[in-house]
């Protein structure tokens, strides 16, 4: 009974820091993506912003570079340590990289925030191994389910890119209530999170079955194109300049050289006006591209900021986009677009479907489990979190 109620104390514990964290730090994002959009000139210092966030993790960073993935390694395999230096790095890296107009998401610093301070409140107690592993899986639970504010998708979330076998079975309850615990007290803040409505659920019929698999599938090749175009930009990005610093200057000038080719500024930072227009107007196919493309070179080149958003960003401009080809309601395909192709770049399906019914209610439930296991399924191993695959395979 003692043990059931520490662990039920540290749980909650865990998620009133996370929730807190992720308080702050939407807080701190709103002020600096108020000052990114109102004073324009900010993007001109771009690389140097990304030459600061270079400096500072090569200096200070360490094994936190390493980011979601790290956390994810330390939750399979007990691999690595979570630095209680993590929270306030990425924290920083994050907002900078927001504040001079990179594009980037916000879920991997919330991941980070909740699983760095969730480490650290396990060091504290002397926690073993296994149960150092559980305590940040929490925080990873938690500071998804309140940046979102969807905390069913949280706790799935957590479980599902974790870890297989007995391990999700013991965490599911913590899981739970640490999500739950961090979502409330966000909100406890004054946090009011974006929801998103399906103006239109169409009727269930074989046809709009097989136009909802044929997108499926596009969201699925999307996915795979997000994780290859942004791993394969890193890869060539670090082989010609291998100096972090100096790859994030040069990675700020690509950014501005591309505002003023494309002459738009729309692709900058989370993008959230773009995922509200999908939802009301049929988007033109090259949105969901120019995404991609800005957020392959943000995070290829070194910015801090997570992928998430911007695949929320990605996904509801395609599906919109889809919509005048199927002669589906645009923010029908929106809300499946959104769900989907974060489900597949992130292999995290059933927890794209529970978020998918959060955002945007129960009316179009199978809609949302057809697209988002399918798009997965399409997308093969190709992944945001390499930690993730790497760590389920079998050992040889």
């Amino acid at each position: 009974m003692k043990k059931q109620v520490k662990w039920l104390l540290l749980t909650i514990a865990i998620g009133i820091c996370a929730g807190s964290a992720s308080a702050l730090f939407l807080t701190s994002l709103e002020y600096i993506m108020f000052l990114q959009t109102n004073y324009l000139w900010l993007l001109w210092l771009l690389p140097f912003g990304g030459a600061l966030v270079g400096y500072i993790y090569l200096q200070y960073g360490k094994e936190a570079i390493k980011g979601t993935n790290l956390i994810l390694s330390q939750i399979h395999s007990g691999s690595g340590s979570v630095p209680a230096l993590m929270a306030p790095l990425v924290l920083v890296g994050t907002l900078i990289t927001h504040l001079f107009g990179g594009s980037a998401g916000r879920e991997g610093t919330a991941v980070q925030l909740g699983s760095s301070l969730a480490a650290t409140i396990g060091t504290l107690f002397k926690l073993n191994d296994s149960d150092q592993r559980l305590i940040v899986l929490l925080g990873c639970s938690a500071g998804f389910a309140s940046v979102f504010g969807t905390p069913l998708a949280g706790t799935l979330f957590g479980l599902e890119v974790s870890t297989k076998g007995t391990m999700r079975y013991k965490a599911l309850l913590p899981c739970l209530i640490a999500s739950y615990t961090g979502h409330y007290v966000t909100l406890g803040w004054g946090i009011v999170h974006s929801h998103y409505v399906i103006a239109t659920v169409p009727s269930l019929s074989w046809l709009v079955l097989g136009k909802v698999v044929l997108a499926a599938i596009v969201f699925g090749f999307a996915a795979t194109i997000f994780v290859l175009m942004t791993s394969t930009f890193k890869k060539v990005m670090t082989h010609l300049i291998s100096h972090p610093v100096m790859r994030a200057f040069a990675g700020g000038c690509i950014i501005i050289s591309l505002v003023f080719i494309i002459g738009s500024r729309d692709y900058l930072g989370l993008g959230l006006p773009l995922i509200e227009k999908a939802f009301t107007d049929t988007m033109p196919l090259a949105d969901f591209f120019l995404k991609m493309l800005f957020t392959a070179v943000t995070l290829g080149t070194g910015f801090i900021g997570g992928e998430v958003t911007p695949l929320f960003v990605i996904g509801s401009t395609l599906g919109s986009a889809l919509s005048s080809y199927l002669l589906l309601p645009a923010s029908f395909l929106a809300a499946l677009g959104l769900t989907s192709i974060f489900g597949a770049a992130s292999k995290t399906p059933l927890a794209c479907v529970v978020l998918g019914l959060e955002l945007f209610g129960i009316e179009g439930a199978f809609y949302l489990l057809l697209s988002c296991f399918i798009s997965s399924i399409v997308s093969g191993r190709s992944t945001i979190y390499e930690a993730h695959i790497r760590n389920l395979q079998p050992n040889r």
